[in-house]
């Protein structure tokens, strides 16, 4: 029953915003650096990804984004990606906008072709683990280059002004891009469904996108395994693998 209500809300939206956490990613063997079984070297992520840890020890933190660059560059978009990337291709008046840093449903958008693919790309709240940034102008390139940490000086530098560059992610302690962050919430006031797969509903501001569209008048429907401080607010809540669900509501027949 929830799953055919999820179905016509969808089929009937003028426009959807589609919201993604770290559970959509889950299944393509993405790790948690954050919370029971996150530790590095004895360190957590809430220690390393800190504007005062990267001026601390911009070695040790640009060693540990180069672990998880390479942990989490062997991933793939799994069936939920993909069908979310088919979503946006397919359809007017769809906005991605995910939490993650990924950068999976870049991946995803990329097995596209052509302007399917622009349609497809996300909007990352967080960044992206793959784009590295200048600490001093505002240069920034995709990467997805080994990290050498042995010194300072083979460290990413900006390629424009020579100063030390950055994983392009937001730290904690960090707001979000603004104008980022103005788009996800213009697209959410603006959408009759916001679709939030795999993710707790804490993270602020990130949170309140989904209550955006609710706020509005709009459906949300939430895709998670367990409840979440959004599910009082959503017209439908389904619990389960995201690539399984994901995937029979956006296919389902039109």
């Amino acid at each position: 029953m929830e799953r055919e209500h999820g179905q016509q809300l969808l089929s009937r939206a003028d426009r959807i915003v589609v919201l993604t956490g770290a559970g959509i990613s889950a299944e393509s063997g993405v790790p948690t650096f954050r919370g029971e079984g996150g530790l590095w070297k004895s360190y957590r992520a809430e220690d390393l990804a800190t504007p005062q840890a990267f001026a601390k020890d911009p070695r040790l933190v640009w060693e540990w984004y180069g672990w998880r660059r390479a942990l989490v560059g062997a991933c793939k978009p799994n069936e939920a990606h993909l069908a979310v990337a088919r979503l946006a291709s397919d359809r007017d008046g769809v906005s991605i906008i995910t939490q993650n840093v990924d950068g999976l449903h870049a991946d995803a958008a990329g097995q596209l072709s052509g302007s399917s693919a622009q349609r497809a790309m996300p909007l990352e709240l967080h960044g992206s683990l793959f784009v590295t940034r200048c600490t001093v102008c505002d240069w920034q390139r995709a990467d997805r280059d080994a990290i050498d940490a042995s010194s300072i000086e083979t460290l990413p530098h900006c390629q424009r002004c020579g100063a030390l560059a950055r994983p392009a992610v937001v730290w904690f302690g960090e707001s979000l891009n603004p104008q980022v962050h103005e788009r996800a919430f213009h697209a959410a006031s603006e959408a009759s469904v916001c679709l939030v797969i795999g993710t707790s509903g804490v993270v602020q501001p990130a949170a309140s996108i989904a209550v955006a569209t609710y706020q509005r008048g709009g459906a949300i429907i939430e895709v998670n395994p367990t409840e979440t401080p959004l599910s009082p607010y959503a017209a439908v809540s389904i619990r389960g693998r995201a690539s399984v669900i994901v995937t029979d509501l956006l296919n389902a027949p039109k």
